[in-house]
């Protein structure tokens, strides 16, 4: 390639996707600052970037997890489903309370364990690795209850619906979203219940180099190796299976869909199941990793996935995916430069700045395919 071609390359480059560009040039420069952090005594070390990088990393998989089945929902529905930061919320706390049940069984009883609230974490200690078979079982509650609840919602509230505008539909999820919040703050009540053990959580110290090591706990391992096989499992139904293929074309063209003998009701059956399970999980999975949880933990969170959804283009599974992690980075990774108060508004200032120059989003074009 000559000289001239690479010249006209790069011209046309820049005149067409300025936006690729743009944030090379960013990354570039704080790349460059953090290499020269570094390097300088008192800046950041090897060892506190790999645990932003980790922390980052764990974030990103559990909003992109949870964000997979909003982003199914709007891409095969076409609507913003509110309520699925409540169907987290829900699998949270059904796989709590079977987690504790298992823990506790033979010790406690039902009242004491699930609703007077006088036991402690310390007093079952539970964690993925003292109590596997309790974690386990609360982690397939979790998904099934989800799973359930999703599925009843549809058919009592969004089916009679389904051929609405998406304005009625988002509107219904909302009204689901505060029933589902306050059912769950009568039956739990508002404060947070604590999960696992954090004393009985064991670390993997990892070696880094000179000298360092990265402390990775055990919940964040486990969140990161089941959220990532569950999102492998996502793209190997999409891409390798007969629903999956019906899903996609279901997403690209509703009608033409139905006009080749695709039976669409069950593509939309198990949309809810698929999204249902993976909220339910992640939301479980969130949970152990903090180690508690409110009535109010999914709502919060859902300003996060909505975001992670958005960057990535929405009604995209892999946008939703890398959304996250993308997210997850960015709150991690500002810590370098600002303080931890200011982490969240950092993950959502990478998304304004990237929906300036690319307004559809990161996987712009890419629905459930």
């Amino acid at each position: 390639m000559g000289i001239s071609e690479t010249y006209s390359r790069g011209r046309q480059l820049a005149v067409e996707r300025p936006f690729v560009l743009v944030v090379a040039g960013i990354v570039a420069l704080l790349g460059f600052d953090i290499v020269r952090q570094l390097a300088t005594p008192g800046g950041v070390s090897t060892a506190q970037l790999a645990t932003y990088l980790w922390d980052g990393l764990v974030v990103g998989l559990s909003i992109g997890l949870a964000g997979v089945g909003l982003s199914m929902t709007y891409s095969i529905l076409n609507f913003a489903n509110f309520g699925h930061g409540d169907y987290v919320t829900s699998g949270a706390f059904a796989g709590w309370a079977v987690t504790w049940l298992f823990a506790g069984v033979g010790q406690f009883d039902l009242s004491t364990l699930l609703f007077i609230g006088s036991v402690s974490t310390r007093d079952l200690g539970v964690s993925a690795f003292a109590t596997p078979l309790a974690i386990v079982a609360g982690l397939i509650v979790a998904a099934v209850a989800a799973i359930v609840l999703s599925l009843v919602i549809d058919r009592l509230v969004y089916k009679p619906m389904r051929d609405q505008e998406g304005i009625a539909l988002l509107i219904a999820s909302i009204g689901v979203a505060l029933a589902l919040r306050y059912t769950i703050y009568i039956v739990f009540g508002q404060r947070t219940r604590g999960l696992t053990d954090a004393q009985s959580v064991p670390e993997v110290a990892f070696p880094i180099g000179g000298g360092q090591t990265l402390a990775l706990g055990g919940h964040e391992i486990t969140l990161v190796v089941i959220a990532a096989a569950l999102m492998l499992g996502v793209h190997l139904l999409l891409q390798t299976t007969k629903l999956g293929k019906a899903m996609r074309a279901m997403a690209d063209n509703e009608d033409l869909a139905r006009v080749t003998g695709i039976p669409t009701e069950r593509v939309v059956r198990f949309t809810w199941i698929i999204g249902g399970g993976l909220a339910g999980a992640g939301g479980f999975l969130i949970a152990l990793e903090r180690g508690a949880m409110n009535f109010q933990f999914g709502w919060v969170l859902l300003l996060l996935i909505f975001a992670a959804v958005i960057l990535g283009g929405i009604g995209s599974i892999y946008g939703a995916m890398f959304g996250g992690i993308t997210m997850g980075l960015a709150q991690s990774l500002s810590l370098v430069w600002i303080p931890s108060e200011f982490s969240t508004v950092a993950a959502f200032g990478v998304m304004i700045f990237v929906l300036l120059f690319k307004p559809e989003g990161l996987f712009s074009g890419v629905t459930t395919a």
